[in-house]
């Protein structure tokens, strides 16, 4: 690009732009003569840029690993300069997406957010001018009730816990509701049975305060009497050499639990999602639930919400009949 395109274009855009606009169109031009490293940038660039920022920023390790995943599925499909990319073109990868997925709104929307968050990094750090994600608004998403555990299928799930470390994991999942996440990073010394809560360290590495049961409490400390190692870790395999148990490794303990007696699916979150439920019905101030999930909007904390209907009826007879 030369001085003599510069001024072809400038002329051409000056029947749409105003004064201001002109001002910064003429900045961004003059800026791809003198910059020569910006025409050096290349996708993989800007990407490793933003990884490297969201490391900074404190993001989990899970979301860095979304992030990779959907960027470059991205990145495969379009397979174009980043700073060309249009809303267009963010239109057309999601109807792919969808098409070839099958997924559910709510997946869709996700993937939309990691996009959008990409190419906002993007336009904050001038590669490009505006985030072509921008456009496309939030994908409505069904208000669909989740399914929570009854009482009874809790208690089926302790009876048929092959060992106290297993026992002792749902005890915790169940009473505390913490994330699979904040529960594998437990270290022995987090727990404090005189107070009957621990130190978890949440979401972008914040720490909080979360609180278990007598049956926790319990199991908790026949598990950790009746360990042999020096393992710092609350929870670890039950083989030598008696390394940190991981999210993969309760998951499957859950999975092959469920299947025992016959339930389709067991999964971490649901519990949590069972204690949310459990005290939003119950009566405990919505800000008090938010707190004790770890969540940052409480926004987030009403989707666990879930009124029991034989409470909506007594409610009924009391205040309106």
């Amino acid at each position: 690009m030369n001085e003599n395109t510069i001024k072809i274009i400038e002329s051409e855009m000056s029947k749409y732009l105003n004064n201001y606009q002109m001002i910064k169109l003429n900045n961004i031009l003059y800026k791809q003569i003198d910059n020569s490293d910006l025409d050096r940038i290349s996708n993989d660039d800007l990407y490793n840029k933003f990884i490297s920022t969201k490391k900074l920023e404190g993001v989990s390790e899970l979301t860095i690993k979304n992030y990779r995943i959907h960027l470059n599925k991205f990145f495969n499909y379009v397979n174009k300069d980043l700073r060309t990319i249009s809303t267009d073109d963010i239109r057309d990868y999601l109807s792919y997406y969808q098409s070839n997925t099958n997924c559910c709104n709510l997946t869709l929307d996700g993937v939309r957010r990691f996009l959008s968050s990409f190419f906002s990094f993007l336009e904050l750090e001038d590669y490009i001018i505006k985030n072509p994600v921008r456009r496309i608004h939030k994908i409505r998403i069904e208000n669909i009730i989740k399914e929570t555990y009854s009482d009874e299928l809790l208690e089926q799930l302790r009876n048929n816990c092959n060992n106290i470390r297993n026992l002792a994991i749902i005890d915790l999942l169940a009473s505390s509701g913490m994330r699979i996440g904040e529960l594998v990073k437990l270290n022995i010394d987090d727990i404090n049975f005189e107070t009957n809560s621990c130190l978890v360290y949440g979401k972008g590495r914040k720490m909080r305060e979360v609180y278990f049961d007598a049956k926790a409490k319990l199991h908790l400390k026949e598990y950790l009497s009746s360990r042999k190692d020096n393992n710092e870790a609350l929870f670890v395999t039950k083989d030598r050499p008696y390394n940190r148990l991981g999210i993969r490794g309760i998951e499957l303990m859950l999975q092959k639990l469920g299947d025992s007696i016959g339930e389709v699916k067991v999964h971490p979150h649901k519990f949590r999602r069972t204690l949310a439920t459990k005290a939003i019905d119950k009566g405990m101030p919505i800000e008090q639930v938010q707190r004790l999930l770890g969540h940052t909007k409480i926004d987030t904390t009403l989707h666990y919400e879930m009124v029991n209907q034989n409470n909506v009826r007594i409610s009924h007879r009391k205040y309106i009949c």
